[in-house]
């Protein structure tokens, strides 16, 4: 397995909202509008910032109160990175944009 995706696949790494415009406005458009967000694993070296398509059927919303910033979001969604297929799993504190993900390894996407 590739090394980033094998570090970033332990369970608890730092995350936080990521993309052009961090913001508790801009990640609830993103997650319930636009179906992708952005989601930077603060660790590496200089962050690695993922895009993310939103999975609805496993993203939880229910603890998240948006118009109040406060409560958790729990995001799931899938990418590749570096030709490997992953779901990024990432539970973000409205409050400060920030948490704990960490990716699962799906498959191994051929070269072509």
């Amino acid at each position: 397995m590739n090394d980033l995706i094998e570090r970033l696949s332990v369970e608890g790494r730092s995350v936080v909202v990521g993309g052009p415009d961090p913001s508790l406005e801009e990640l609830r458009k993103r997650v319930t509008d636009i179906g992708y967000v952005f989601v930077k694993f603060v660790d590496t070296r200089g962050g690695t910032d993922l895009g993310v398509r939103v999975d609805e059927t496993a993203t939880d919303l229910s603890r998240a109160d948006f118009a109040n910033g406060t409560g958790t979001a729990h995001i799931e969604g899938t990418l590749t990175l570096d030709y490997v297929k992953v779901r990024c799993v990432a539970d973000i504190d409205l409050a400060s944009l920030s948490g704990t993900g960490r990716l699962v390894k799906l498959e191994e996407a051929r070269a072509v």
